[in-house]
């Protein structure tokens, strides 16, 4: 474990514009986990809104971007952390490389698979005492790819049939994600915590209050937070 020096601390948090006066969420993981359009749904925005953090096929983040809370501006801001992968840092050296340790709060997102780097921020997180959160993204379209595996067509009319497909693969996926999510920490000997399973537009609906459908743990992710 390196630990930062008082000057690596304050530059870190002149670096991030840290005010004591506000809590600092940042979002982590690789790059392509959809750590921007998380950060705009919690916001309040979609990816094409003028305030939006930006998105795109590529990682667009190569610095720690800081976005101001629509709802609570002068309650809380959320950071955008360069994606691992995208910068020549080796895994354990992420977290000090980035000052993750002045952060108040870290949600660690990841889209296919859990990784190396994921366990060793959550790792670091621990020895910090900086809370976490694991969300597993973009959920609406990993159902919908399961769906198509088990052999529904997404051009057939018949809704029964498609509301069918869709509840079988569901619980597939909520259990398999919550199933592997155990098991990696329990392999890298971290406590078991949970995975919170969302995707952008259902989160986005929530946050907006509008009753979206297909909701997994968007509501108990907002709440927690």
């Amino acid at each position: 474990v390196v630990v930062p020096t008082l000057e690596e601390i304050l530059l870190a948090k002149a670096k991030v514009q840290y005010d004591d006066a506000v809590f600092h969420f940042a979002v982590a993981g690789i790059a392509g986990s959809g750590k921007s359009s998380l950060i705009n749904a919690l916001r309040g925005l979609n990816n094409n809104d003028p305030n939006a953090a930006p998105t795109g096929v590529n990682e667009t983040t190569l610095e720690i971007s800081r976005y101001v809370d629509t709802a609570h501006p002068q309650q809380f801001a959320w950071y955008d952390i360069p994606g691992s992968g995208t910068l020549r840092t080796p895994d354990w050296q992420y977290f000090n490389s980035q000052g993750l340790y002045v952060f108040d709060c870290i949600l660690v997102l990841f889209n296919d698979r859990f990784t190396t780097i994921d366990l060793a921020i959550l790792a670091n997180c621990h020895r910090f005492q900086i809370p976490t959160f694991i969300v597993r993204s973009k959920s609406d379209q990993h159902i919908l790819n399961l769906m198509m595996d088990m052999g529904y067509d997404p051009d057939e009319e018949n809704t029964d049939r498609r509301a069918q497909f869709y509840k079988v693969a569901r619980q597939r996926y909520i259990s398999g994600t919550r199933r592997s999510i155990k098991r990696n920490l329990a392999e890298a000997n971290l406590s078991d915590q949970r995975v919170y399973i969302v995707s952008k537009k259902t989160l986005l609906g929530t946050v907006k209050d509008q009753g979206p459908k297909g909701i997994i743990d968007e509501v108990e992710l907002l709440t927690d937070l």
